[in-house]
């Protein structure tokens, strides 16, 4: 039983976004939608194929829908403490809160979407256009949603990265066990998966801890109490509390879109490389420079492969020996001269053009595959160290990297306003129930101001310097954790009814995410 009396707390006297409001905000999303509608179809006219409509809108309609629900989530917990102290009124926080996810969205890299895209198995990106593929993507979006949904309607902040992350090893696990007798497949980039697992593990400890040691530094700096009071059941608090608390909304805001919007756009980015590849395999830019980058790194890269290679051997399929080093995890000696002869043979079959735009659309998805395959093979020498190289010679290899990656791992601009908009139409709808959870459920005392700012600041820049390390984290985890770390360290205790359920369902996302979506690999395998 709380300690609450929730009848007396702010969030429940709080007014529902206005129709004004609401029709606002449904406006700017139908212009949104218009325009990402025309450069979609602007995209895809430069196809010559006839394009699978009804299977690429239903594609996207889900991946969309994944980032909508993850607004119930995550960005709910960005405007918990403005709504739930009253700083900012409810209709308003959530305008302003979509506002800046859009901005982080459109300011997003790009690191985090392909890192995610990355965990998925090779084989099955290279041919994501196969029923195979197709059948992924269904299966590891709807088992996201399923699960965010639920632990959404019990008003849980659970965490969308973590059960995407989930649904991506069922996925993969699945194609394993689903293989033939015999037959080579791959499954998890397991030693990716243990990086972006123990991102996520760890950032909440953090989270818990700096928010607690950043709480009891407020209290020695600032002697005014005001700021370490409970929120004032029938008015705002004073101008300058309000500034902060709005400021850490907004920081949290535009980190979540920088990260959590991501996660969407990479997937997305999957489902039209997919399904339109001749349109999106590659960057099709016009521009001469992003081609001269790829020839000049790619002939840098096979003088310096060829100083490697052991005298006597050969390989009579080097696309082949390419693609077992991938699979098995393995360089060998037979795998560097087959990276350098296949690295020639796409720099001859590049010869005629002037641009990424002049290469003809029946050969964009094979060379796009390609580029991948190389590119995944490299990661063997820059990230394991399986071919003793000079710092020197590294640096050649991750300069052929970025060539790579900016011929096939691009994100056009409609695509991100797409996901903002998502985000955004998940939290005005769905940020109630998350808010109460935050606000009231975690602690035995009302949420006070400073705490509300000290956690948003520690989860504010956490989400921020994983942005930058291209590394996925949950915001949720990362607020929540805060949140109870301020509420340990102001001694006011925890229900632990509350952290018992939320631990409960960070416990369980992952295995309830890896088996539903893994069963749900297999049925769209079997029907497709």
């Amino acid at each position: 039983m709380s300690d609450l009396t929730h009848n007396a707390h702010p969030i429940h006297s709080a007014a529902p976004t206005s129709w004004l409001v609401r029709l606002g905000f449904l406006a700017i999303l139908g212009v949104g939608l218009a325009y990402c509608t025309t450069q979609l179809i602007g995209d895809v006219s430069t196809a010559q194929e006839a394009t699978p409509w009804l299977l690429l809108l239903l594609a996207l309609f889900v991946a969309l829908g994944f980032e909508f629900v993850n607004g119930f989530h995550d960005t709910a917990n960005a405007v918990a403490t403005v709504i739930y102290t009253r700083s900012l009124p409810a209709h308003f926080a959530v305008v302003w809160s979509g506002l800046w996810n859009f901005l982080g969205v459109m300011m997003a890299s790009g690191a985090v979407a392909w890192g995610i895209v990355s965990l998925l198995p090779v084989e099955l990106i290279l041919q994501v256009n196969s029923s195979a593929g197709l059948a992924m993507v269904f299966a590891l979006l709807i088992a996201a949603i399923v699960w965010n949904l639920g632990t959404w309607w019990l008003g849980l902040p659970a965490s969308s990265s973590h059960t995407l992350i989930g649904s991506i090893i069922g996925v993969g696990l699945a194609n394993q066990l689903l293989a033939p007798t015999g037959t080579a497949t791959s499954g998890v980039d397991w030693d990716k998966a243990r990086e972006v697992g123990l991102a996520l593990l760890i950032s909440p400890v953090f989270g818990f801890v700096a928010a607690a040691l950043l709480l009891l530094a407020l209290k020695v700096v600032v002697r005014n109490k005001e700021l370490f009071s409970e929120p004032a059941k029938d008015k705002a608090p004073p101008l300058w509390i309000r500034s902060v608390l709005i400021a850490t909304c907004t920081a949290v805001s535009f980190a979540h879109g920088s990260n959590d919007g991501q996660k969407g756009m990479g997937l997305i980015m999957l489902i039209l490389v997919g399904v339109v590849p001749t349109a999106f395999a590659l960057n099709r830019t016009p521009d001469p420079a992003m081609l001269d980058q790829f020839r000049s790194a790619s002939a840098a890269l096979v003088q310096t492969l060829d100083r490697y290679a052991e005298p006597g051997v050969s390989v009579s399929d080097p696309q082949a020996a390419v693609a077992d080093a991938v699979r098995n995890k393995a360089w060998t000696p037979q795998t560097t001269v087959a990276m350098s002869t296949f690295l020639r043979q796409l720099d001859q079959r590049m010869t005629d053009y002037k641009s990424l735009a002049n290469v003809p659309t029946d050969l964009v998805s094979n060379l796009r595959n390609d580029l991948y395959l190389v590119s995944e093979a490299l990661k063997l020498v820059d990230k394991k160290k399986q071919l003793p190289m000079t710092p020197e010679d590294l640096k050649t290899v991750s300069t052929f990297h970025a060539a790579v990656d900016g011929a096939t791992r691009f994100i056009p601009t409609w695509v991100k306003v797409a996901v903002a908009l998502a985000l955004g139409l998940g939290t005005m709808v769905g940020w109630r129930r998350i808010v109460v959870t935050v606000g009231e459920k975690i602690g035995k005392s009302h949420l006070t101001y400073g705490q509300g700012a000290a956690a948003e600041t520690v989860a504010a820049a956490t989400i921020g310097v994983a942005d930058v390390m291209g590394l996925p984290v949950s915001t949720t985890h990362v607020l929540s954790s805060g949140i109870a770390g301020t509420m340990a360290a102001n001694g006011s205790g925890l229900q632990m009814s509350t952290v018992r359920n939320i631990m409960l369902a960070w416990v369980l996302t992952l295995p309830a995410s890896i088996l539903l979506s893994g069963l749900l690999f297999a049925l769209f395998r079997a029907i497709m």
